[in-house]
């Protein structure tokens, strides 16, 4: 892709355009990272999120009951 985006600048922020978003693929969570060239250019890379180690934890569903008092120490380890 070489088709030229433009944004207007306010209040210190600006958008990415929708095809450029596309384009790269780039989501919510994304960071930009900014580099000024020796040449006064400025080159923009996409830094993607990275998944948080409890992102595909379903939590505990309640289907066995659990004595807390008996079962667990005061860290939440089984005490067996």
């Amino acid at each position: 892709m070489n088709d030229a985006a433009e944004s207007v600048v306010s209040g210190g922020q600006t958008t990415i355009p929708a095809s450029i978003r596309r384009e790269l693929d780039i989501d919510d969570g994304d960071r930009l990272r900014w580099q000024l060239e020796d040449d006064d250019t400025v080159t923009i890379r996409v830094v993607r999120q990275q998944t948080r180690p409890f992102a595909g934890f379903d939590g505990y569903d309640g289907a066995e009951t659990t004595d807390v008092t008996n079962e667990h120490d005061a860290w939440g380890v089984g005490t067996e």
